[in-house]
């Protein structure tokens, strides 16, 4: 079971310039393994993660997941894959403000279970076992506006799990907490790697966080050096 970025590209044309934000990199990472995407602002990172989710096309390349090509496939079917085997979690948590936490965590399975026959309650309890797995299993009826920066990073997390994802893509999870609440989300991420047997990626600028992965990766100017 792997996730492959196989001479991949993203061009980006504005008139005559043309920018190669990912300029034909190559990369896999496997079930249970964890990867640091590291590189400066504007190297290319967040959208080689983009890419490897299945959030956006590539130019040129391919973006193979277990063989199939996801960058080939309808909008439908790649939209299919990211909810059933992707998850993410980004730098601002993007928690939608009128529902509790329980039921950001929830979203995901509701459209995952739209006409397949499955329970809501079902959804719930498993929604209930992540965030007591966050440490938030007192704040399920809290909206994210009565949430700390920190416990709003963890319901994110929660919710990218409630369909048991394969990969587990970071874009810049801590970009937006302070240092104690940074070390204590990555300890949660590696925390759930172990347990769950998730493929990690993690986007930072950290560079003592890439100690901690099995690998890593710099990208600059759109490359892997």
């Amino acid at each position: 079971m792997s996730l492959i970025a196989r001479n991949v590209y993203k061009v980006y044309r504005s008139g005559a310039k043309e920018i190669r934000a990912v300029d034909g990199i190559t990369l896999e990472i496997e079930k249970a393994q964890s990867l640091a995407i590291l590189g400066s602002s504007g190297a290319g990172k967040s959208t080689l993660l983009h890419l490897l989710g299945g959030l956006d096309k590539p130019t040129d390349g391919q973006i193979l997941l277990d063989g199939t090509d996801i960058a080939g496939l309808h909008d439908a079917e790649r939209s299919k894959i990211r909810n059933t085997r992707i998850g993410f979690v980004f730098q601002f948590y993007h928690l939608l403000n009128e529902f509790t936490a329980l039921e950001n965590v929830m979203m995901p399975a509701l459209i995952k279970g739209q006409g397949s026959g499955d329970k809501g309650h079902d959804f719930r309890k498993r929604a209930r076992d992540l965030l007591e797995l966050v440490g938030l299993e007192d704040r399920a009826s809290h909206r994210p506006s009565q949430l700390s920066g920190g416990e709003s990073q963890r319901v994110a997390v929660a919710r990218a799990l409630i369909n048991k994802p394969d990969y587990l893509l970071c874009d810049e999870p801590t970009g937006n907490l302070d240092s104690k609440n940074s070390q204590a989300i990555y300890e949660l991420l590696f925390h759930l790697k172990s347990s769950t047997n998730v493929a990690l990626v993690i986007v930072t600028h950290d560079e003592l966080l890439s100690l901690q992965t099995d690998f890593a990766v710099r990208i600059k100017d759109g490359k892997i050096i």
